[in-house]
């Protein structure tokens, strides 16, 4: 087994901000070979081996490593040093938490993350405050503002400023791949997006959720110089990054995660 292959991002000293690869760890087929997300389908034996892989990597405990079993949702929860001594290790992985498309901590060495494979992860970072966010955004989380409400909720937390953000927005689909429906076009015309910025018309729409989310975190005053959008699309790059689009539901995810140091 090869170490996990890491997309590292700077976001200042005092973090580590990454999205993971295709490469590396031990899976097989279409979750080959570095997947830790237990919802796809993927051998429990082999997730455990890459998850420990990753935590030695990264230099932290198993119970360290968090990310949520995503619904697609607007959710945000906080993981606080009470959340992490309430589950025992015979509850099962500290990743198991239920219908929630966000998570954000001040703890250090505790990482945070969300999974993707065609959806875009969002990492937000307050230096000031030393608190940090993981963003599931999928075109229905990008619908419904998550990561508008992630921002609200660092600021009613930890008190964070969102001009002293700065994001990651991490490998997804392009606004070339992203081909949708009418149906799913009318969904962010009622949600009052600015279509002809986000929005192209091929033979299909084509919808930019890179675009529109970095759009909606400087609605709320997030810096434009602040936002690095990583300009990796998943179906073009299915061979490094995981793509549901290219693969199916029944293949691995990426993890896109954030730890205080």
């Amino acid at each position: 087994m090869t170490e996990p292959v890491l997309h590292l991002y700077d976001l200042g000293p005092g973090v580590t901000v990454f999205s993971s690869t295709r490469h590396g760890g031990v899976g097989k087929g279409n979750y080959a070979s570095f997947n830790i997300n237990y919802y796809c389908g993927d051998r429990k034996e082999d997730i455990m081996a890459n998850r420990k892989a990753l935590c030695q990597l990264l230099g932290i405990d198993a119970s360290c490593l968090v990310y949520p079993h995503q619904t697609h949702g607007d959710a945000v929860a906080v993981i606080d040093r009470q959340w992490m001594e309430k589950l025992s290790p015979e509850v099962g992985p500290k990743g198991c938490l239920e219908g929630i498309d966000a998570v954000m901590t001040d703890l250090k060495g505790v990482c945070i993350g969300v999974s993707t494979a065609d959806c875009i992860p969002i990492l937000l970072y307050d230096g000031t405050h030393h608190a940090c966010c993981a963003v599931h955004a999928g075109w229905r989380g990008t619908v419904k503002r998550i990561v508008q409400k992630a921002v609200e909720a660092l600021a009613s937390t930890y008190g964070t400023s969102p001009q002293q953000l700065k994001a990651v927005i991490g490998p997804g689909i392009s606004l070339k791949s992203f081909e949708v429906g009418d149906e799913v076009y009318e969904q962010f015309a009622q949600a009052g997006f600015d279509m002809a910025r986000i929005a192209c018309k091929y033979e299909k729409w084509h919808i930019d959720l890179w675009e529109c989310n970095k759009r909606q975190l400087m609605e709320v005053g997030v810096p434009e110089t602040g936002i690095h959008v990583a300009g990796i699309c998943t179906y073009i790059h299915h061979d490094d990054y995981f793509s549901a689009r290219r693969l199916g539901i029944n293949s691995g995810r990426i993890f896109s995660g954030i730890m205080l140091r």
